[in-house]
């Protein structure tokens, strides 16, 4: 809790990965994959709750005995490839509210795949949220690109095309206006309009940008060799 606030951290986790079959239960110097997500979850001063919402029972079993509550399977409907993260939150949320009469005030969004995180990003990110809670309802984390817009292209049968034609194209890169990447190491949003614009994307959103090193996602087998080699350069790991 802070300042009188119940907060909610949910970890979506599904058994199905097309990208790297198994890779929320894959090893990653020395620890599944999703439990470095909940071991820096209960780092946390103010996270109320570490919930993990998965439809595997092998997530499910690592998931608690890594300290993460894991009151119920998601249902099949809710874990497909085209399932919705915010049908996730939303049944977990009905849940929580309905069997066991809880309800918070923010919920924060950590994405396994984003295990980068350092051991204060999500405090940090809720103590800026609170400061400007009244004039912002959601916070995401972000970091700079390299990639910038105005050099990405698009194909069109055989052509070659600017992917964003109406950005000026510069000959150096650091003529650009800096370019960012929402990562997941967190999203965090009042539960109330996070509802209500089904979005941790609101129409008052704050940013926080994260460093250099923290800018990679597992989403396949490179993403994995990437960020494994990240870990064990940037905290000394084996």
């Amino acid at each position: 809790m802070i300042k009188n606030k119940k907060i909610l951290a949910l970890i979506p986790a599904r058994g199905g990965s097309k990208g790297l079959p198994g890779k929320n239960t894959k090893v990653i110097c020395g620890k599944p994959l999703i439990v470095w997500s909940i071991a820096k979850a209960k780092r946390s001063k103010y996270l109320d709750m570490v919930l993990v919402s998965t439809d595997d029972a092998e997530i499910a079993k690592i998931s608690s005995a890594a300290g993460a509550y894991v009151p119920f399977l998601r249902p099949a409907e809710l874990s497909t490839d085209h399932s919705s993260t915010y049908d996730a939150i939303r049944h977990a949320l009905n849940f929580l509210s309905e069997k066991e009469g809880c309800k918070f005030d923010y919920i924060i969004l950590l994405e396994p795949t984003s295990p980068l995180r350092e051991d204060d990003d999500i405090d940090r990110m809720l103590e800026h949220m609170i400061c400007h809670s009244n004039d912002f309802d959601s916070i995401i984390s972000v970091g700079e690109v390299d990639e910038h817009p105005s050099i990405i292209r698009r194909i069109k049968g055989l052509q070659l095309q600017p992917f964003c034609p109406e950005l000026l194209q510069t000959s150096r890169r650091q003529d650009n206006e800096p370019a960012y990447f929402p990562y997941g190491v967190a999203y965090i949003a009042k539960t109330e309009v996070l509802l209500e614009e089904n979005s941790f994307y609101t129409k008052r959103c704050l940013y926080f940008k994260l460093k250099k090193f923290q800018n990679f996602e597992i989403d396949d087998i490179y993403g994995f060799l990437c960020v494994e080699s990240v870990m064990k350069y940037q905290w000394g790991l084996k």
